[in-house]
C-alpha cells in the first residue's frame, strides 16, 4: 500500500488516532487530524508532532473530506458519525487502524475478539508464546495499537492482538492466521444499532481467512453455531459443557484437546488459578491457539499455572468483617455480570450501574433471584436497570459508586460477597473502568 502524498483524514486524537497520524506521516502521507475536542486539548503527544508540513488540523465536520482519498476513524467513532456517513455516501474508503496496520505487518496475526474475556485471553496467549521461546508483540485494543508496531522494525514471530467490534467495523482484507471468537452477548448496541449488527461485525474476524488458517469458536454460543458453515479456515471449538470430536472440552478433572489430526492431549484443570467457568473457557481457547502456533504442552501448563489474572476482572479487593469484596469493574455488559455472578456460591450483594449501553438487564432476573441477596443500583443507569430487573431481588438506588459501597457495607453480613460488576460504562463518574475499579478498591481498603 503506497501512501506517499495521499491526503488522509484521521478522526479522533486519542492514543490510537495519534499513533495512526505518526505512522501515516512516516509513510509520506499528507494527514488531516480532527477530533471533537479542539487541538489545544489533544495533549503533549500531538504537540510533539505538530508543525510538520505534512500535518494539518481540520474542523470536526464533513467539510474536512474535501480532496481526501481515505478516512481512518479511531475505535469508538460510531458509524453514525457525520464525517463517516459523508465518506460512505461519497464512496470514499473508510479504513480501521487494524486494517491499515495489516497491510504493513510482517508477522502472522493471532486475533482475539468476543464480548468478554478478550484481554485475559490475549494476555495469557502472549505469555504462553513468550515462555515457548517465541518473539511476540501483544497489543491492539490493549496496550499499544497495531499501527504503532507496524511503524517499527517488527521483530516478532507472532502478533497477538485483542480486536474489538469497533476495529472490525471497517476492515477489508484483515486476515489473522488464528482468529478466536470467545463469546457474543449483547453489548455496544448504542454504537452498532442492533445486536444483530453487532454479531455480524464480530463474525468479520473470520471473513478473510483461508483453509491454511485456524478459527476458534465457542461451541456453546448460540450466536456462533450458524457461523461455522461460512468459515473457510480450519475450525476448532471449545466447550465447557459437552465433549467435542474436534476441539477442547472439560472431562472430569482435566481439559481434553482433540486436535485436528485426531490426537488427544490432557491438561489438568487444577493449573487454572483465575476464578470462574468463563476463565476456563478463556484458557481453553488460549491453549488451542498456542498449539496451532507450535507451543509445547509443558510451556502451556507452566504459563497457565503461574497466571493470576488481570486487575478489575473479578479481582479480590479485600475482606472486612468476614465480608469479601470483589472488583469486576471491567464487567461493562450484562454477559460479564452473568459470568461474575456464576463464579460465587455465597450470597452476593451486587453493585450494578454507571452509564448505560442499552444493556438487556431483564435477562439477569433469573440469576439475580438465584444468586443475589441484594442489588444496589447506582449512577445514571440506576432507574432504567431498576425498571428492567423489577422485584426479582431486593434493591436500593443510590446516586454514586461511593454511596453504593457504603450501602453494601451496611447490608453485608459474615459470609457475604460484595461484587462490583456494573454492567455499564464508567463515564458518568470516571474516565474509564480502571479508574472506577481503583476507586472501589481504595474505598474498600478504608472501610
Amino acid at each position: 500500500m503506497n501512501l506517499k502524498d495521499k491526503k488522509i483524514v484521521v478522526i479522533g486524537m486519542g492514543k490510537t488516532g495519534l499513533a495512526t497520524v505518526r505512522f501515516l506521516g512516516g509513510q509520506g502521507a499528507r494527514v488531516i487530524a480532527t477530533d471533537e475536542k479542539p487541538p489545544e486539548k489533544w495533549g503533549a503527544a500531538f504537540e510533539q508532532i505538530a508543525g510538520g508540513n505534512w500535518l494539518t488540523t481540520g474542523a470536526y465536520n464533513a467539510g474536512i473530506l474535501e480532496g481526501a482519498c481515505m478516512v481512518v476513524p479511531s475505535p469508538g467513532v460510531p458509524p453514525s458519525n457525520e464525517i463517516l456517513q459523508a465518506a460512505v455516501k461519497a464512496n470514499m474508503p473508510v479504513t480501521s487502524e487494524v486494517e491499515l496496520a495489516y497491510h504493513f505487518l510482517k508477522s502472522p496475526i493471532l486475533a482475539v475478539t468476543g464480548t468478554n474475556g478478550k484481554t485475559t485471553t490475549t494476555t495469557l496467549l502472549g505469555e504462553i508464546l513468550e515462555r515457548a521461546g517465541k518473539k511476540v508483540f501483544v497489543g491492539g485494543n490493549i496496550g499499544n495499537p497495531l499501527i504503532e508496531f507496524a511503524g517499527t522494525n517488527q521483530v516478532a514471530d507472532f502478533v497477538v492482538a485483542e480486536i474489538s467490534s469497533f476495529q472490525l467495523q471497517w476492515i477489508e482484507k484483515f486476515r489473522p492466521f488464528v482468529a478466536v471468537l470467545l463469546n457474543i452477548t449483547c453489548d455496544h448496541v448504542n454504537y452498532h444499532g442492533s445486536f444483530a449488527e453487532y454479531s455480524r461485525i464480530k463474525a468479520r474476524v473470520f471473513e478473510n481467512q483461508t483453509k491454511s488458517d485456524f478459527a476458534i469458536l465457542n461451541a456453546e454460543d448460540p450466536q456462533q453455531k450458524s457461523m461455522t458453515s461460512s468459515v473457510r479456515a480450519q475450525v476448532a471449538g471449545f466447550s465447557s459443557k459437552n465433549e467435542l470430536p474436534t476441539g477442547i472440552f472439560i472431562k472430569d478433572e482435566n481439559i481434553i484437546f482433540h486436535n485436528l489430526n485426531g490426537e488427544e492431549e490432557q491438561y489438568p484443570l487444577s493449573m487454572i488459578k483465575i476464578p470462574g467457568l468463563h476463565n476456563v473457557e478463556n484458557v481453553m481457547a488460549a491453549i488451542m491457539a498456542a498449539r496451532f502456533c507450535g507451543c509445547g504442552r509443558k510451556s502451556i501448563i507452566d504459563t497457565i499455572s503461574g497466571f493470576s489474572g488481570l486487575p478489575h476482572r473479578i479481582e479480590f479487593a479485600g475482606e472486612k468483617k468476614s465480608v469479601r469484596y470483589y472488583d469486576d469493574s471491567k464487567g461493562t455488559n450484562v454477559g460479564s455480570v452473568i459470568r461474575a455472578l456464576d463464579t460465587f456460591s455465597a450470597p452476593v450483594i451486587l453493585l450494578l450501574g454507571g452509564r448505560d449501553k442499552d444493556g438487556d438487564f431483564q435477562n439477569l432476573k433469573p440469576l439475580l433471584a438465584a444468586k443475589a441477596k441484594q442489588v444496589i443500583l447506582f449512577g445514571e443507569a440506576r432507574d432504567r436497570i431498576g425498571s428492567l430487573i423489577g422485584k426479582s431481588v431486593p434493591s436500593v438506588k443510590v446516586p454514586t459508586l461511593q454511596a453504593a459501597i457504603e450501602s453494601a457495607c451496611e447490608s453485608g453480613r459474615a459470609g457475604d460477597v460484595v461484587l462490583l460488576s456494573p454492567g455499564c460504562a464508567s463515564f458518568d463518574e470516571f474516565n474509564n473502568y480502571k479508574e472506577r475499579g481503583n476507586f472501589f478498591k481504595n474505598v474498600v481498603r478504608n472501610l
